[in-house]
């Protein structure tokens, strides 16, 4: 009897554990969507709990300031994705499958580009891109995003196609196949959870950058969500109902691609968990 309540007590405790970690985890997003249909009066008065009358004006100004800037996010983080991704499988590939002196140092020195903070690149940066050419155009944050994900895409990458048996590239290789037919018919369909996990990370990366945007776009028709979101603040008062209605129509996409593809992220974790 004393080892069933002890063992009742522990579930209960750990069910307990599991509920304040929801409760942190969505207090967040609770608390946006409340304050999104307060006036500041409202929020002053009371910031927790719902309060009529609902504010449902405050979306309309959101939209107002962050709706035209959907489509310029949109294409800026699914670009930079697609072709990070790609270039990432090729450069993983040649890690993976070619071995030639010194390639492990090459590879070690490639992967000390973590451990560089972004900070200290984005001088050289400006000059680089303002010297091509692309200073005030979507290219400059598409190309920026690109290298920045290289380095722990590929750090990524290479370990799931190490593990890719290397009978099914010589299968491909007698058929008459290419590198890129093996790495089209192998690598991307053996690898694909683990990619879709990078792609969402990826996209989520991008969505919500901020420094870059402020950085290299100059005309506000070509400004994304992160800095249109700056413009509600106010500069002397803050309409708190009008910017947590902004922040809720900017995580609408984000939540909904999550929703869609939680089972392929799912299964990347998964895989990341047995392989590692």
């Amino acid at each position: 009897m004393a080892r069933k309540v002890r063992s009742k007590f522990a579930e209960t405790c750990k069910h307990l554990f599991l509920w304040s970690i929801y409760a942190c985890t969505f207090l967040p997003l609770y608390l946006m969507l409340t304050i999104s249909l307060k006036d500041n009066q409202q929020f002053a008065r009371n910031p927790w709990l719902p309060e009529a009358p609902f504010h449902w004006g405050n979306y309309i100004v959101g939209w107002h300031h962050i709706g035209d800037k959907i489509f310029n996010t949109t294409f800026i983080a699914f670009t930079t994705t697609g072709l990070a991704i790609a270039i990432a499988v090729m450069g993983a590939f040649f890690f993976a499958r070619y071995k030639m002196p010194g390639s492990k140092i090459l590879f070690f020195i490639f992967m000390l580009l973590m451990m560089y903070p972004g900070v200290a690149n984005m001088v050289p940066s400006f000059k680089l891109m303002t010297s091509l050419g692309l200073y005030n155009s979507h290219w400059a944050l598409i190309l920026g995003g690109i290298a920045t994900a290289q380095a722990f895409t590929i750090y990524v990458l290479r370990n799931f196609i190490e593990d890719i048996p290397q009978d099914l590239f010589d299968a491909v290789e007698i058929d008459g196949g290419s590198i890129l037919h093996q790495i089209w018919h192998v690598v991307i369909p053996m690898s694909m959870p683990i990619i879709g996990t990078l792609a969402i990370l990826r996209i989520i990366a991008v969505w919500n950058n901020f420094v870059g945007p402020l950085l290299y776009l100059r005309d506000s028709k070509l400004q994304v969500i992160a800095v249109a979101l700056l413009h509600l603040e106010g500069e002397y008062t803050k309409n708190w109902g009008e910017l947590m209605a902004g922040y809720t129509i900017a995580s609408i996409p984000l939540i909904i691609m999550f929703l869609f593809c939680m089972r392929l992220f799912v299964r990347g974790l998964s895989a990341g968990a047995v392989k590692g």
